[in-house]
């Protein structure tokens, strides 16, 4: 009972020490986020990213809306706005669980997702097609996003800067391939040098 008494003084510090140390973790978190879209900013991405490429199976994606400016000056800045917000809930949506994903800045997004069941070509494929659909508060705004990726196991001791650079190059061949059809899914992988197609589907890789 005397133990008790004698710590009872030292309660009221340490609970608002856990207290503050609680809102500052918060905080901290608060700051790792994109304000607008939820996403990891570039360097809390960089960070999970790269544990997760511990594991051959990882697979790097880099996501851009196109036209991005030309909402913005038909739309106006709200849908400027809203038009990343959403696409960032979808890419995050579509990744889980175990994936991670970020904001790289403007309308340009990454993400890193463990291929477990190798089926990541059809699972990105139909999130290109999701990523793309209407706002749900602006219907009238149309846009497609173009979406490369590769897989880490074909270039094995490449870190994380070198495979997005990877993945840019098959995004832009994806751009490249669809601009024929301005509302079709756009997806590029990259093997070594070259941006491929995927058997069996017409603007996939």
């Amino acid at each position: 009972m005397n133990t008790l008494a004698a710590l009872l003084p030292a309660l009221p510090p340490v609970l608002g020490w856990a207290v503050h140390a609680r809102w500052l973790h918060g905080r901290l978190t608060t700051a790792r986020r994109d304000p607008l879209t939820g996403l990891w900013t570039r360097d809390a991405f960089t960070r999970r990213a790269r544990r997760l490429l511990r594991d051959p199976r990882a697979v790097v994606i880099l996501a851009d809306v196109d036209h991005f400016k030309q909402v913005n000056d038909v739309h106006g800045h709200a849908a400027g706005d809203a038009l990343p917000a959403t696409i960032a809930a979808r890419l995050a949506h579509g990744t889980a669980p175990g994936g991670v994903a970020g904001r790289l800045g403007g309308d340009e997004f990454a993400a890193v997702v463990i291929d477990r069941d190798n089926t990541v070509a059809d699972r990105l494929y139909t999130l290109t097609r999701v990523l793309a659909r209407p706002l749900a508060t602006a219907p009238d705004i149309h846009t497609t996003v173009s979406l490369g990726w590769v897989r880490a196991v074909d270039h094995p001791g490449e870190g994380l800067s070198t495979l997005l650079r990877r993945a840019d190059q098959a995004m832009y061949a994806a751009k490249r391939s669809g601009r024929s059809g301005s509302r079709r899914a756009r997806i590029g992988r990259l093997l070594g040098a070259v941006a491929g197609r995927r058997p069996g589907r017409r603007g996939a890789a």
